[in-house]
């Protein structure tokens, strides 16, 4: 939460708290292992709010995913037709083209410039909802969203889980879900999910700095046995160095690329299931990796996705590109050919689209005197610069260099400034890379780097 704002109360945050609810939400703080929370937050749903995303996540259970082969989604021209008559960026084009792929194509750097043109007039600007969002291609978002697009997102995780055959049964005094993170500076809160009888829900910071004693970790976790722990990479890593004894259901990976062989270390310490979701802050969750079907299998009913060539033309399924998003649940953001700056192929399972191949963002962490460090630390160092685009490499022998575009070097001292606090004075170099265009963010050739 920025500087200077108020912080909202409890009716604010949880409108439909009950008794048991509060109790989850004392449990969650007040255990004597808990950590340091940094932060507030809420579900902030209306009681009618919750009754909609009940309804959505039935929807979303029982939706076919698709298109055929050689068509489009038969929802297609109702979304675009609306973005044009709401959207003001969309309108300022004129009428859409009577042709899909005539519309033109749009990057994070264009949302990153400035979001407000891509929020339709419809939407209530009192209930309206913002966060902003690291990134690995050089471009923070602020994102519009709401209330009721951040409780769907849980249809989705559950249409992912049933794929595994797991249904989630944990409600009132239990804990659903915990958010694991592992970075100096870290988002943590307490809240609980309506929709699942007011379950615990808790984002936690695995760094040992945020709790009382290291040891805490381990055994708050067991205390909260929760039924399902979602993180990335690099803090499921460091999770299987804890002695927790806790059994989830299930471990949603999100954000970054899970390799193989962290999925296997999972999956054999805890004996459930490691999902690997490939999700957007943009978007939610798009597609969860299936090994039966040969990649991420769509989860949107409504998500239509184009595979580009560098010149922004389609591709047919096989052929491999740029994976390009049309659509969405998110009604504050919705995208007409959205360029993600991931690439894949795009296959047709038995029962839905899949992305063979997907290169995302990669986990890295980096060497900061004598401790591993997120590669989100890193971003949040830089963040108080107007930097439009860079990149960040540690050389085998420890020094990181910081790569900035030519028209942007001026900002070059303070960036090498900000970066020395992590690493130490005189341990970043500064380059210009080659090319503007868009390149892996954040790489490393130190040995351990890549979680």
């Amino acid at each position: 939460m920025s500087a200077g704002m108020a912080i909202p109360d409890e009716e604010e945050r949880f409108p439909t708290l009950t008794p048991a609810g509060r109790g989850m939400l004392e449990f969650l703080c007040e255990h004597p292992a808990a950590p340091f929370y940094r932060n507030q937050s809420g579900n902030k749903l209306l009681a009618h709010e919750v009754e909609q995303v009940r309804r959505f996540e039935y929807d979303v259970a029982q939706a076919t995913v698709g298109w055929p082969s050689d068509g489009k989604p038969d929802w297609l021209d109702a979304f675009i037709r609306s973005a044009f008559d709401t959207v003001p960026y969309y309108r300022q084009l004129g009428s859409p083209p009577k042709i899909f792929e005539d519309l033109p194509t749009q990057s994070r750097a264009a949302l990153a410039a400035d979001i407000t043109p891509f929020v339709p007039d419809t939407v209530e600007i009192a209930r309206l909802i913002n966060f902003r969002t690291t990134g690995t291609t050089g471009h923070p978002l602020l994102i519009a969203s709401h209330p009721v697009v951040a409780a769907r997102y849980l249809a989705f995780h559950k249409r992912a889980l049933k794929r595994f055959g797991v249904e989630l049964r944990h409600g009132s005094g239990q804990v659903g879900v915990v958010l694991l993170g592992h970075q100096q500076r870290c988002f943590t809160y307490v809240s609980v999910t309506p929709t699942m009888g007011e379950s615990g829900l808790a984002k936690i910071n695995l760094y040992p700095d945020e709790w009382r004693h290291p040891d805490d970790r381990a055994r708050y976790l067991d205390a909260l046995s929760p039924e399902v722990v979602a993180g990335d990479p690099i803090s499921f890593a460091e999770l299987l160095e804890l002695p927790v004894t806790m059994k989830p259901r299930a471990l949603l990976s999100v954000s970054m690329l899970l390799l193989p062989a962290l999925r296997a270390r999972l999956e054999q310490r805890f004996g459930c299931p490691v999902l690997d979701i490939y999700s957007l802050n943009e978007v939610g969750p798009v597609a969860v990796f299936d090994a039966q079907a040969g990649g991420h299998v769509l989860l949107q009913p409504e998500l239509y996705v184009e595979i580009l060539d560098p010149d922004g033309k389609p591709l047919a399924p096989g052929q491999r590109g740029e994976i390009t998003l049309t659509g969405g649940f998110n009604f504050c953001l919705p995208l007409l050919r959205y360029r993600t700056g991931d690439y894949a192929s795009l296959s047709f399972y038995a029962d839905a689209p899949v992305l063979v191949g997907l290169s995302g963002r990669s986990p890295v962490r980096y060497l900061a005197s004598g401790n591993w460090i997120n590669n989100i630390d890193v971003t949040h160092a830089l963040k108080h610069l107007p930097i439009p685009h860079f990149s960040v490499h540690q050389r085998a022998d420890g020094v990181v260099v910081l790569r900035l575009a030519q028209a942007h070097t001026a900002l070059g001292a303070d960036a090498r400034a900000a970066l020395e606090a992590l690493f130490g004075a005189g341990g970043v170099l500064l380059d210009v890379p080659a090319t503007d265009d868009k390149t892996v963010q954040y790489t490393s050739a130190l040995d351990g780097a890549h979680a």
